[in-house]
């Protein structure tokens, strides 16, 4: 059974004021935005971890750069920003 838990924290007077204006404006209640706002926050922090869990896969596999072969791609990057700024 995956019954919802009701939790408390404490937040700023500040910010369950806007909340309130953002539930408001969306026809939601507060739980509702709170619930969005974690779900967002999770989905976040798998995605964070699963990319460092990939970053060291490519270390433990060999798969890295040097320093200057990192300083060479960023100079081509600017470069390329630049030549399509002007």
């Amino acid at each position: 059974m995956n019954t919802a838990r009701t939790i408390s924290f404490r937040i700023s007077p500040e910010k369950v004021a806007q909340l309130d204006l953002i539930a408001k404006a969306m026809d939601r209640d507060r739980s509702y935005l709170l619930n969005e706002a974690v779900e967002s926050y999770l989905s976040e922090q798998r995605r964070f971890a699963a990319m460092v869990e990939e970053g060291r896969d490519d270390i433990r596999g060999g798969r890295t750069f040097t320093q200057e072969e990192v300083e060479g791609l960023v100079g081509e990057w600017e470069r390329e920003a630049l030549s399509v700024a002007q």
